[in-house]
């Protein structure tokens, strides 16, 4: 179901479009990120710092000041139904007094100053709400996009597609699970009227996103171990050896077992279908490099994708240095490879002049013809799609597959995940360790630009992280505002970064911040991982508490790669947030900060919550839910043993036809 205008408006229309919103459908789809409770706070029940709800009258002049650091600050007195007096504040906000109207009843939201009698309003609405209107959805929506005119969409949306809303989960569970029906939860996830209503509605939409991942996964996994590889000579393990002898250094315990592990798997008659997980400078690319070896000596050719250029390139050039001494050959093949050399390098790959491709998403073109492909490496796995991964494996006649994540999951989430995927994991660092002291500091700290200075004096890299891209009404800090910060004093040496921005510009930007005279690259959480400059030793992390500790420990695996003394900077305004962030200060240890991120995560926002290593999900939390997903995988094996039921084969039928027409290639 298409629809060529959503609303009468073409502003609208295009900012719904960029944020890939084309139909009804995708409208209902698109969850709160949270609720706002209006609920009112009993007067004997406000307590000191805490967040509170008030309905009362306005009994003076909104009044507008400026604080010393140039902000504005409206201020006004209110009066509640009881006789109590508050003097209200809000920061930033010089259109008060124009809304805000004396005599007039409102209801405010804010944080309670006991000492002072004052309420630090986050945000107001004229009159009383209703018990069962107290619970507003707040959207994730760009900043030209007004909360309110997404909720009167959302409304519409669900009139236009009434009696056309269908569960893709069989009966059999509905009814098992109790789980009220999908119209229903749609309904309640955008306009509950109690907690109880948002936890019915995410059950159903949680359970059946997790139900059709686990589904997908697991027929991909029964292909998979139906295909078997043409007949191959075994590695020659001796050749093997040699080579290992010939490397700079030795392996860890768990660099051999790995290798072990992957090239015996090679061995067998089925396809090897691996993941080669480890945190930050265990030596994953080692141990890949060591199984490209052996996938040579067997006399195949192997690949190598990355997901950024500058990680290609970087990879290339080291896998250069490790094979000087070996007759491999070895190509490089990235967008931005120059045409002319294009033609000759797939000329040269068609006639197995190559034993190595190293590349982006340009390895799996239609244009490149592997002679014989024997072997397919996936770098930071999580960032391909599972039909991009077998369009490369299926250049070759039922390739083996290896994909790597420096993403420390803990076992169970793993195996959850990944199902019957056999695993490999590196938790041992070679003799070369990271030398990064982790440091919590005040947002508005004058160290952190004389830190950011003094790194680029010593001409060293430095990362400026933030949780937003644009400007945001909550105070977060955003990577525009940061960027427009460091650009008064750095000029020229910063560069910006985020999800945004088109493929090129952030291929340009990657490549002047590795390689050219950009220094200070400030950007969003996309440079979780794929990125690899090696003198960058410094990194500061704005409102560092919005992050998990996972993606926080990932990040902070971008700093001190090349041994130098580096220094992680976690911003933060409010000291409360120091406890969970203590953590990191005392650990870099990935595999323990992944368990504690588990065990102490609350349910935080109830959608959206992206863990890096993590497939992307639009409902389900893989930290918080995990229950959930244990019990769809286990459904899931259940219907694939029965798949000649009515009710289990049509949602088979869909899986299959899904997964062909999920994460299509452009070439």
């Amino acid at each position: 179901m298409t629809n060529k205008k959503l609303t009468n408006s073409p502003r609208l229309n295009y900012l719904l479009y960029n944020m890939g919103i084309f139909n009804y459908y995708d409208v209902v789809n698109h969850l709160p990120r949270r609720y706002d409770d209006y609920s009112l706070t009993r007067e004997r029940d406000l307590e000191d710092k805490e967040r509170v709800v008030i309905y009362a009258k306005v009994v003076s002049q909104v009044l507008i000041s400026k604080s010393f650091k140039r902000t504005s600050v409206a201020s006004f007195d209110v009066l509640t139904p009881n006789n109590t007096y508050f003097k209200i504040i809000a920061y930033n906000r010089p259109y008060l007094p124009k809304i805000v109207k004396i005599d007039s009843y409102y209801t405010i939201i804010g944080v309670y100053d006991k000492k002072r009698n004052t309420i630090n309003m986050i945000n107001i609405v004229e009159g009383e709400i209703s018990k069962s209107n107290a619970l507003r959805p707040v959207y994730s929506l760009p900043k030209d996009y007004a909360n309110k005119d997404f909720v009167k969409l959302v409304n519409k949306s669900l009139t236009e597609l009434k009696g056309q809303i269908y569960s893709l989960v069989p009966p059999t569970y509905q009814k098992k699970y109790r789980l009220v029906n999908k119209e229903t939860a749609l309904k309640y996830a955008h306009f509950p009227k109690s907690n109880e209503e948002i936890r019915q509605s995410l059950r159903h939409l949680k359970y059946e996103e997790a139900l059709l991942f686990s589904l997908k996964n697991q027929i991909i996994k029964e292909e998979n171990k139906s295909l078997s590889k043409i007949k191959k000579e075994p590695i020659d393990l001796s050749s093997c050896e040699a080579f290992l002898k010939t490397l700079p250094y030795e392996l860890t315990e768990d660099q051999e077992v790995a290798a072990s592990e992957i090239i015996e798997d090679m061995n067998q008659s089925a396809l090897m279908y691996r993941l080669l997980q480890g945190d930050v400078g265990t030596g994953k690319t080692l141990v890949s490099f060591i199984a490209l070896y052996a996938n040579y000596v067997r006399g195949d050719q192997g690949a190598l994708m990355a997901p950024t250029e500058v990680l290609a390139k970087q990879h290339y050039e080291n896998a250069k240095k490790l094979f000087a001494g070996t007759k491999l050959r070895i190509a490089l093949l990235v967008g931005s490879t120059p045409a002319s050399e294009k033609k000759e390098i797939y000329r040269n790959i068609e006639e197995g002049d190559y034993d190595i491709i190293i590349g982006t998403h340009a390895l799996f073109t239609k244009s490149v013809v592997y002679s014989s492909l024997g072997l397919v490496i996936i770098d930071e796995q999580h960032r391909f799609g599972v039909n991009q991964r077998k369009a490369l494996m299926n250049k070759g006649d039922h390739a083996d597959l290896l994909m790597m994540s420096a993403t420390p999951i803990p076992r169970s989430l793993a195996l959850s995940i990944y199902g019957d995927l056999e695993i490999s994991t590196l938790y041992k660092f070679p003799n070369v360790k990271r030398d990064v002291k982790t440091k919590i500091i005040s947002t508005e700290s004058e160290q952190i630009m004389e830190i950011v200075q003094g790194t680029v004096e010593a001409n060293r890299k430095v990362y400026i992280v933030a949780p937003l891209i644009e400007f945001s009404e909550d105070g977060k800090y955003s990577a525009e505002k940061l960027y427009a910060r460091f650009v008064i004093k750095f000029g020229a040496k910063v560069g910006l970064l985020h999800g945004k921005m088109k493929s090129e510009e952030k291929e340009k930007v990657l490549n002047d911040f590795a390689f050219g005279d950009v220094d200070i690259l400030v950007s969003t959480q996309v440079i979780e991982v794929g990125i690899d400059v090696k003198n960058a030793s410094t990194m500061v992390i704005y409102d560092a508490s919005s992050f998990g500790l996972a993606s926080l420990h990932q990040l902070r695996g971008r700093i001190g790669r090349d041994g130098h003394k580096s220094l992680c900077l976690l911003a933060i305004a409010n000291s409360e947030d120091k406890e969970k962030l203590e953590i990191l200060v005392k650990s870099n240890d990935g595999f323990e900060i992944a368990e504690k991120d588990l065990s102490m995560r609350g349910p935080g926002e109830l959608v959206g919550v992206r863990q890096s290593g993590i497939p992307d999900f639009r409902f389900i939390n893989m930290i918080d839910d995990i229950k959930i997903f244990v019990v769809a995988r286990d459904d899931a094996r259940e219907i694939l043993k029965n798949k000649e039921k009515p009710e289990f084969k049509w949602l088979i039928d869909y899986c299959k036809r899904s997964i062909q027409e999920e994460d299509i290639v452009k070439v």
